[in-house]
């Protein structure tokens, strides 16, 4: 298949691209710079230059392709709800694109938290919560089945982890050695689901290739993992203490870190056969690349 990935020269997209040309398939990704122009043909693909705002040439890119991964997203929490309103856009017009084609269109969500229990591929996130907007998104994206559009969600945990990211855990690294302490919030009991970054790519090319349509499929390795057990890796590293922390110390992931929300993939690993294999959060932290 020749495939259109947004967001292919980011963290998710890095590993994207090089498992759906190692299966065999043609990639073109969409860069909006010349870095990101530079890495996405370096990692093989074709480059579509252009950004989630272009609407005709996320059409275009998605009109000549076999199959759509959408995993662009402007990840900038002050201004949460505009980024929320970009990608349902960018959705809609790469799902008018594929409108009657049975081609698949996947894209990328979060897990959600389901309070006082694990949360599975049939639940949504709570009304008002921080994942309802781009839960909104998701549900609109399964809707295209009735346009005649293969879709199918793929909830990513808080943690995708692996050499080279630079997102929440590499955060908490940066915050414990500004604050001179490795902090969590409350007793730290609270879980966090995770995956490391080459399986994720795996049940993305998946997806792609054999989801049935409408699926809601969750990416998770590590059902959950308590944030004290995160942070005592971090403080080990460091040589830092370990300690309870008000969630202010944390900024935005103060929030985050204080909500229980573990996830299961059971559903998703019988659907698809998809199974982790990669190492588990604390075992990648403790290789130590997030402290080079």
């Amino acid at each position: 298949m020749r495939v259109f990935v947004t967001g292919a020269s980011g963290w998710i997209g890095s590993a994207v691209v090089p498992e759906l040309i190692k299966a065999g398939h043609r990639v073109t990704g969409l860069a909006r710079s010349d870095a990101s122009a530079v890495a996405v043909a370096a990692a093989g693909a074709e480059v579509l230059r252009g950004d989630l705002a272009d609407l005709d040439t996320l059409r275009a890119g998605a009109t000549a392709a076999d199959a759509v991964i959408h995993l662009a997203f402007v990840h900038d929490f002050t201004a949460f709800d505009a980024s929320i309103r970009t990608d349902a856009r960018a959705a809609e017009a790469l799902g008018e694109a594929l409108e009657g084609s049975g081609k698949p269109l996947v894209v990328a969500h979060g897990t959600p938290a389901a309070p006082g229990r694990t949360a599975t591929e049939h639940d949504r996130s709570a009304p008002g919560s921080l994942g309802a907007g781009r839960e909104e998104n998701a549900a609109a994206v399964l809707a295209l089945a009735e346009r005649g559009v293969r879709p199918s969600v793929v909830r990513l945990p808080r943690t995708v982890h692996g050499d080279g990211d630079h997102g929440f855990i590499a955060q908490l690294v940066t915050t414990a050695r500004a604050k001179g302490v490795s902090g969590y919030v409350g007793d730290g009991s609270q879980r966090w689901p995770a995956v490391h970054v080459r399986d994720a790519a795996r049940l993305f090319r998946l997806a792609a290739e054999q989801a049935p349509s409408g699926s809601m499929l969750h990416a998770v390795g590590d059902e959950g993992v308590p944030t004290r057990d995160i942070a005592a890796v971090i403080g080990r590293h460091l040589s830092l203490p370990t300690a309870a922390a008000p969630a202010e110390d944390f900024g935005f992931l103060g929030g985050i870190l204080a909500v229980d929300q573990p996830a299961s993939s059971t559903f998703t690993q019988h659907l698809l056969d998809w199974h982790p294999t990669g190492p588990g959060l604390l075992e990648d932290l403790e290789s130590g690349h997030y402290f080079r």
